[in-house]
C-alpha cells in the first residue's frame, strides 16, 4: 500500500485525516481532500488533461481527465472529485469505459481546432499535440468547415490571440483572476460563439462585431497586466503566443538553461531558451520556495537589453587628441586605466567606487575588493538612487547577514505591514506571494501610503493614509500598525524608498524590536542585497562586518594575503557624498558600473560631477550617460552570458550558469585584470575562485551594530497651491534595462498625475485635464487622474516618460512643488541624457 500522508506548512509531520482508495488497482493512503488526479500522479499515473493546474482553483472546463468510478453511473472529472474511503478508481489504463471517454473529448476539441502544427509556436510542446496521439481516435468523423476567426488579436502589445485554437480550458482566465488579480480576460459569449477575449471598452460605444474590436473603433481593453506572460506559458494549446518568440523558431531548435531573472530582488528561478547564439525566450522556472510557476512579465521579456544597438563590446579610450572615444584593445585599455587610477590613489584626494545594482554577488565581491586592495579606500557605494547616513547604518544592523524572513513565511504570517514599498511594483513575486496568502489564508495587509494603489487594492489592504514624510511617526506611533505587528508571526516590510523618510527606518527597526514581529529590507535591484553583504558599502567589508572592527579587518587582511594596514579603518563616503566630493574637485577618480545618472537623488549634479572628474572608468553593457563621459570604457557581459549569483531579499543565494558561451568578460574578471596592471593579485578572475573564496570567509560576526536612532522629522506643510510629491517607480519604466522595447513597454502603466477630489476642485481640473507639477528646476506635465489621497499630496511616477521626477524636478519624494492647470512653458527636456549609440558614433562609423 502507498501512503500519501500530507505535511503541515511548518515542515513537521502533522496529524492528518486519511482516506484509502484504490486506484488501478493500488491500494493508496491519501490525506482528506485530495483530488483524484493528484493521487494517481503520486502513483506516476498520468491522466490526460487540459484545465489542470496544480496552481489553480478546480474548473473541470476541459473533461480530458474523465475516469471511471465504482458505483458512478458515468465517468467523473479527476481534477475536481476529491478521494472517499473505498473508492475504487479506474484510469484509461485500466477502463475500456474512462478510455472511450477520453478519445471522445478529444474528438470534440479537434472538431474545430486547425491542422496548423507545423506553424503553431506550440508545435512541438504542445500537451493537445501530444495527447491526440496517445489518448485520441485514430482518425476524425467531422468533415465540415471548421470554424474560423480573424487571427491574431493583440490583446496586447505582448499577447496575441488566435481563438480558433482555444479549447476553452480557461486556465488564462483563472489565472489572471486567481492569481494576478487582473481580470482583462475572460470567457465572453455563448454557445457556439463563445471564445476567450479582453473586454471591450464600453465608454467608445458598440457591442462588438465578432471579430475582437469593438463597434466603435476604439478597439479592446488591453490585457494591461504585469503577468499576463504566464498565460502564455500555462496555455495547453497556441491560442496564446508572446509577440517576441512568435514564429522566431521551434522547440526543438532551442537550448534550453536553467537561469535567474536579473531586474528585481524576487529572485525567481526561469528557463532561458536560446537559439544560434541568441536568446528567443525566457520561461518562468518550477521553484515552489520563491516564485512557483510565475514571473512577471519585465522578467519574462526584459532581455534585449543584451542585443541592443548601443551593446558595447569593445573597449573605448578617450583620444588625448581629438578628445573623442576609440576603440582601443584590452592591453592598450588597461595599461590606460591602471596610469590613471595609479596617479589618482596616489595623490591628494583618492578614488569612488559607485557599483549599481545589476551585479552579481561574485562581481560586487571583486569591486569591495578592488576597492579596499587595489584602491585603498572605502569611498564605494552600490546605491544608484537617493541615499541617506541613515539607512548605511540600517543595512549594517538589520540586513547583512540577515536570513530571518522567507516567502515561506508570508504563508504562515497572521499579519503583514507594508511601509516606503509598493509590492506589485517594486518585487512582483513578492506581491503574488501576499496576495496568495490573503486570498488562501486571510492574511491581513496593513499600507502605510498616500493612496490605494491597484496592486494595494489586489491585496484587500488596510490604508494607513500618509503624507510623505509622515511614516516614521505612524510607525512609532499608529496603534492599528503596533496591534497588527504584535500578533504571533507578524512581518514588517519595508522598501529602500523609506530612506528617505528621516526616522523611518529607525522607527521601523524600534517597533519590530518592539513587538517581536519579523522585519525583511526589500530592495528593487536584483544586486542590492547581495551588495550589502559582498561589502559595496562605505561602513561594511565583504561578511558584513564593519570597516571599523580591527579584527575584521585583521581576519579579513589574512583571507586576502595582504598586509592588515592594506585595508582601510575610517568608514567611507556613500554615494551622495562621493558625487559631491568630486563636484568640490575633493575625489581625483571615480569607477563606475550600472549607474544611471537619472536614477540618483540629483541628476545634474551627477552629470556635472562626470563631466569634472579627472578620470572616470565605466565597465557597463551599453552606452549610457557615464560612458559617454568616461576617459576608459571597458565592455562587460550581461547575465546571459556570464555565471554568477544573486542574493533575492530573503537572503536565499540564486545561483545560475552561463547560457551563452562568447568572449564577454563578467565585471569581476575586467577588476582582476585591472589590479594586475597595478601589481595586484586579485584572484576573481574566475567565477568559481570567487565563489570560493566567499565560501573561506571569516563568519566570526562581532556583536551587530546597534540599530539607527534617528528622530522623526515629520511631513512639511505645503502652502496655497502647493503639495507634498509622493512618487515610486513603475515596474516598466525608463530603467536602463528596458528603455526603448516598445513591446514590453507597451503594456507599462500610463503616467498620470494624481490629486485628491478637493485638490483639483482648487486647480480647477477634472479626470484627464492637464496638470503641471513644478519646482525652481523645472516642470511636468501629465493627464490628472483624481484620487482618494490626502489634499496636500500629489504622486508622479518616479521615471515614466513624461515624468522623470528627480531629472525634471530636482526632489525626491517628501518635497514641496508647485502645481498648476494645464501645459506649462517650464517643462524639462526628460530625454536630455538618456543613453543612445555611442560605439558607432565614437570610431567614425555613423548610427541609424
Amino acid at each position: 500500500m502507498t501512503d500519501l500522508k500530507a505535511v503541515n506548512p511548518a515542515g513537521a509531520a502533522a496529524p492528518v485525516e486519511t482516506v484509502t482508495l484504490t486506484i488501478d488497482g493500488i491500494e493508496v493512503t491519501a490525506p482528506k481532500g485530495t483530488l483524484l488526479i493528484r493521487a494517481a500522479e503520486k502513483l506516476g499515473i498520468e491522466i490526460p488533461r487540459f484545465c489542470d493546474h496544480p496552481l489553480l482553483a478546480p474548473a473541470g472546463a476541459c473533461r480530458q481527465c474523465l475516469v471511471d468510478v465504482e458505483g458512478q453511473r458515468k465517468p467523473v472529472a479527476s481534477c475536481t472529485q476529491t478521494v472517499a474511503e473505498g473508492m475504487v478508481v479506474k484510469t484509461q489504463l485500466t477502463s475500456p469505459v474512462a478510455k472511450k471517454a477520453q478519445e471522445g473529448v478529444m474528438e470534440l476539441l479537434l472538431l474545430n481546432h486547425p491542422l496548423d502544427c507545423p506553424m503553431c509556436d506550440k508545435g512541438g510542446e504542445c500537451p493537445l499535440q501530444n495527447q491526440a496521439m496517445s489518448t485520441g481516435r485514430p482518425e476524425s468523423r467531422f468533415h465540415e468547415q471548421k470554424r474560423e476567426y480573424e487571427k491574431p488579436i493583440n490583446i496586447s502589445s505582448q499577447v496575441l490571440l488566435d481563438r480558433e485554437r482555444c479549447v476553452l480550458c480557461q486556465r488564462c482566465t483563472r489565472f489572471s483572476e486567481e492569481i494576478a488579480g487582473d481580470k482583462f480576460i475572460d470567457l465572453m459569449d455563448r454557445s457556439s460563439g463563445e471564445q476567450i477575449n479582453v473586454y471591450r471598452d464600453e465608454v467608445y460605444g458598440g457591442e462588438g462585431d465578432g471579430t475582437g474590436r469593438d463597434a466603435g473603433g476604439a478597439g479592446d481593453v488591453p490585457f494591461n497586466s504585469y503577468f499576463s506572460g504566464n498565460t502564455v506559458q500555462i496555455c495547453p494549446v497556441g491560442a496564446l503566443t508572446g509577440a517576441q518568440y512568435r514564429f522566431r523558431a521551434r522547440p526543438f531548435d532551442l537550448v534550453s538553461t536553467p537561469s535567474v531573472c536579473e531586474h528585481c530582488s524576487a529572485g525567481c528561478a526561469q528557463r532561458t531558451d536560446h537559439r544560434r547564439g541568441k536568446v528567443q525566450r525566457r520561461l518562468a522556472g518550477d521553484d515552489a520556495a520563491v516564485n512557483e510557476e510565475w514571473n512577471c512579465d519585465k522578467g519574462r521579456w526584459g532581455f534585449r537589453y543584451s542585443t541592443a544597438n548601443e551593446r558595447l563590446t569593445n573597449p573605448l579610450i578617450r583620444d588625448a587628441k581629438t578628445g573623442e572615444l576609440r576603440e582601443a584593445s584590452w592591453s592598450e585599455a588597461f595599461a590606460f586605466a591602471a596610469e590613471g587610477l595609479r596617479r589618482a590613489r596616489d595623490g591628494a584626494y583618492g578614488i569612488g567606487v559607485l557599483t549599481g545594482g545589476r551585479l552579481t554577488v561574485e562581481d560586487a565581491y571583486a569591486y569591495a575588493k578592488f576597492a579596499r586592495v587595489a584602491l585603498n579606500t572605502n569611498d564605494i557605494d552600490f546605491r544608484a538612487r537617493p541615499v541617506a547616513a541613515e539607512e548605511t547604518q540600517f543595512l549594517a544592523s538589520n540586513v547583512a547577514g540577515v536570513t530571518d524572513v522567507t516567502y515561506a513565511d508570508i504563508e504562515r504570517a497572521s499579519a503583514v505591514v507594508l511601509a516606503g514599498l509598493e509590492p506589485e511594483e517594486e518585487c512582483p513575486i513578492l506581491f503574488l506571494r501576499l496576495r496568495k496568502a490573503h486570498q488562501k489564508k486571510g492574511l491581513k495587509v496593513y499600507a502605510l501610503a498616500p493612496f490605494a494603489s491597484r496592486g494595494l487594492e489586489k491585496l484587500g489592504a488596510k490604508l494607513a493614509r500618509v503624507v510623505p514624510g509622515e511614516e516614521a511617526r505612524v510607525l512609532a506611533e499608529h496603534d492599528t500598525v503596533a496591534e497588527a505587528l504584535s500578533t504571533p508571526g507578524a512581518i514588517l516590510f519595508v522598501g529602500e524608498r523609506l530612506a528617505t523618510v528621516p526616522g523611518g527606518l529607525s522607527a521601523a527597526a524600534a517597533v519590530a524590536e518592539r513587538t517581536g514581529a519579523k522585519l525583511a529590507w526589500v530592495p528593487r535591484r536584483a544586486g542590492d542585497r547581495g551588495a550589502v553583504d559582498a561589502g559595496c558599502l562605505p561602513n561594511l567589508l565583504p561578511g558584513g562586518r564593519p570597516v571599523t572592527d580591527p579584527g575584521a579587518r585583521a581576519e579579513l587582511a589574512g583571507a586576502w594575503d595582504v598586509a592588515a594596514g592594506v585595508i582601510p579603518s575610517q568608514v567611507g563616503r556613500d554615494t551622495d557624498q562621493i558625487i559631491a566630493a568630486v563636484a568640490d574637485d575633493r575625489i581625483g577618480a571615480l569607477v563606475v558600473a550600472g549607474v544611471d545618472p537619472s536614477d540618483l537623488a540629483d541628476p545634474r549634479l551627477a552629470e556635472e560631477a562626470l563631466e569634472k572628474v579627472q578620470f572616470l572608468i565605466s565597465l557597463e553593457i551599453k552606452g549610457s550617460a557615464v560612458t559617454r563621459r568616461a576617459d576608459v570604457v571597458f565592455p562587460v557581459a550581461p547575465v546571459v552570458e556570464k555565471a554568477g549569483s544573486f542574493l533575492d531579499w530573503e537572503g536565499r543565494l540564486r545561483t545560475f550558469e552561463a547560457v551563452l558561451d562568447t568572449t564577454a568578460m563578467s565585471d569581476a574578471r575586467v577588476l582582476d585584470a585591472l589590479a594586475a596592471q597595478l601589481g595586484i593579485d586579485l584572484g576573481t578572475g574566475d567565477v568559481n575562485s570567487v565563489r570560493r573564496e566567499l565560501g573561506g570567509l571569516p563568519v566570526t560576526r562581532a556583536e551587530r551594530p546597534a540599530s539607527p536612532a534617528v528622530e522623526p522629522a515629520g511631513a512639511v506643510a505645503p502652502g496655497a497651491g502647493e503639495a507634498v510629491l509622493a512618487t515610486w517607480h513603475h515596474l516598466i519604466d525608463l530603467g536602463s534595462l528596458t528603455e526603448g522595447d516598445a513591446q514590453l513597454g507597451g503594456t507599462a502603466r500610463p503616467p498620470v498625475v494624481r490629486l485628491g477630489k478637493a485638490a483639483a476642485e482648487a486647480l480647477g481640473v477634472t479626470d484627464g485635464d492637464a496638470v503641471t507639477v513644478g519646482t525652481d528646476r523645472g516642470a511636468l506635465t501629465l493627464p490628472l487622474e483624481i484620487t482618494d489621497m490626502p489634499d496636500g499630496v500629489v504622486w508622479l511616477p518616479t521615471n515614466s516618460p513624461g515624468s522623470t521626477v528627480r531629472r525634471g524636478l530636482g526632489v525626491t519624494s517628501g518635497a514641496i512643488v508647485r502645481l498648476s492647470a494645464g501645459a506649462s512653458h517650464l517643462v524639462a527636456a526628460d530625454a536630455a541624457d538618456r543613453p543612445g549609440p555611442l560605439l558607432n558614433a565614437a570610431a567614425g562609423g555613423g548610427t541609424e
